[in-house]
């Protein structure tokens, strides 16, 4: 695999990088834990500490004060989040109480593709932003009434790099990736791997005919971040969709206490 490099270029081993990164990562996603900077200035390290104490207010509001199960879907343009999240939602259990918030740059095409599932949907258009952030998550929350949802769906802005730094309170953040984006497309981004509680590798149909090879994404990913399982997925056929629909509800049934029957 390509090589990763410190600032006076010598090579870092991604189980390096891993053991340099995971922990703040992970610490300040829901606002928990102490803040850990990475590098930087002050000033870098108390914005992104101010970003960390909205996630954690928002995480609050949803999973202590609604016993709302969040999932964050982070990836590129094209990935197939959106197919993704159709697909859960087309399996979601008859009495299951679900919403999304989608993020774009500017218009509304994935927020409008969710709410033919029939389910509430807001849109937030960020602008020349690259990411979601917890402030407008906060906001587009007080259009949901969240004593009467199960679950939120949100798809932040597709963008492999800006979300990593950017905690929104959700409960859970899955990655997707496509085969369409390369056999590199791990290492090329391993701060947004590291930041997911799992991956999904997605359109695998797609692999053999633009050269991705599958074991080599799954390896990377295992490589980066060994502790999150990973789903390969045809979301457009719902092949391997079962998976992780199946992942996501003994997550929920283990961090709000609501039981699927």
């Amino acid at each position: 695999m390509a090589g990763l490099h410190d600032d006076h270029g010598a090579r870092v081993g991604l189980p390096d990088l891993r053991e340099r990164l995971l922990g703040p990562l992970r610490a300040h996603r829901f606002g928990h834990g102490e803040f850990e900077a990475t590098g930087g200035s002050d000033a870098e390290a108390d914005v992104l500490a101010a970003i960390r104490e909205r996630a954690g207010e928002v995480h609050e509001r949803l999973v202590h004060e609604n016993e709302v199960f969040a999932v964050e879907f982070v990836g590129s343009t094209g990935g197939g989040k959106t197919k993704l999240i159709g697909e859960l939602l087309e399996r979601a259990p008859a009495d299951e109480r679900v919403g999304a918030v989608v993020g774009d740059v500017a218009g509304e095409d994935d927020a409008t593709r969710l709410r033919e599932y029939g389910i509430p949907v807001e849109n937030i258009n960020t602008g020349k932003e690259c990411h979601l952030d917890p402030d407008g998550v906060d906001s587009a929350l007080s259009a949901f009434d969240l004593e009467a949802l199960d679950t939120l769906y949100v798809e932040n802005v597709g963008n492999m790099v800006c979300p990593a730094d950017f905690p929104l309170g959700t409960s859970l953040r899955v990655l997707v990736v496509s085969t369409t984006e390369g056999g590199d497309v791990v290492g090329k981004h391993p701060l947004l791997v590291q930041a997911a509680d799992a991956a999904v590798v997605n359109k695998i149909d797609l692999a053999e005919a633009v050269g991705t090879d599958l074991d080599r994404v799954r390896g990377d990913i295992h490589e980066v971040a060994p502790e999150i399982p990973v789903f390969e997925t045809n979301a457009k056929a719902g092949t391997g969709v079962d998976d992780l629909a199946a992942f996501l509800m003994a997550r929920q049934d283990n961090h709000t206490g609501h039981t699927h029957q």
